[in-house]
């Protein structure tokens, strides 16, 4: 199944509009988003760390890191965006490169660092091709005491017409990729500002122009409803947090404890 380079996208994100702004916004959302979890000293595994913004920043709340991510690329975007913090330049952070549907990289996984505190995977499950099994795989290494943070992307009546866009994306010559950018940007902005002033911003510090990048080239592509998901963890895990997503076919976000930890 042919899929989409996220790694070279985050790269030319990394290099042409990574800033302290981005940093500042992805840290108010990844502080909403686990506002209510003390995160000193707790082992936290981030599947699918991209640009490692999410990475970098539960790092700098003293947890114990650990990155996973199928694409090697994202290793030395990690490195770069290391530089927008130097209050943990010296931490070590443990990079595992593999797929979390990989029997080898869950064994690294286990064989290094057991289960954890917190699993964090935010938009990536859904781009395995087998989502359902990348959910239950990264469930499975939530610690006994521990959270799962994952964000899905909604479905939506649009879904499975946005499956077809994305694929023609990843398979059509540069050239037309970028007619196909040019004209879904100004789509984008418009419903953005249709759903509100207040959402302009592009949250967890990403760049517009690199959102609509990875938005169509996001490729295999599933999605799930809020109740799927929440029906899908119930017999492990109660939802203690949900964000949805203000764009309909955007991601929803949880934030799931397992049952009898309390």
């Amino acid at each position: 199944m042919k899929q989409f380079d996220f790694g070279e996208n985050w790269k030319n994100f990394s290099k042409k509009a990574m800033s302290e702004k981005n940093k500042e916004q992805a840290r108010i959302d990844f502080s909403e988003l686990t506002e209510n979890i003390n995160l000193t000293d707790k082992t936290f595994l981030d599947i699918g760390f991209g640009q490692g913004l999410s990475l970098l920043i539960a790092t700098e709340n003293l947890v114990i890191p650990v990155g996973c991510d199928i694409n090697p690329k994202c290793s030395s975007v990690l490195n770069y965006n290391r530089n927008f913090f130097k209050n943990i330049e010296n931490v070590n952070i443990p990079i595992i490169t593999g797929s979390i549907l990989e029997d080898e990289t869950i064994k690294e996984i286990k064989n290094n660092y057991n289960k954890f505190d917190v699993v964090h995977s935010w938009g990536v499950l859904h781009h395995t091709g087998k989502m359902w099994k990348a959910v239950k795989i990264s469930s499975s290494l939530v610690d006994k005491k521990g959270y799962l943070i994952i964000a899905i992307y909604n479905k939506h009546w649009t879904s499975k017409i946005w499956k077809s866009v994305k694929k023609i994306y990843n398979f059509v010559p540069k050239f037309f990729k970028k007619i196909m950018l040019f004209t879904y940007i100004p789509l984008l902005f418009i419903r953005t500002i249709i759903s509100g002033i207040k959402n302009f911003r592009q949250i967890r510090g990403m760049d517009f122009y690199y959102d609509a990048i990875d938005w169509l080239g996001g490729y295999p592509y599933e999605f799930a409803s809020k109740q799927e998901i929440i029906d899908f963890l119930k017999n492990d895990f109660e939802l203690i947090k949900y964000i949805p997503t203000w764009g309909f076919s955007g991601c929803n976000q949880f934030v799931f404890k397992r049952k009898n930890s309390r």
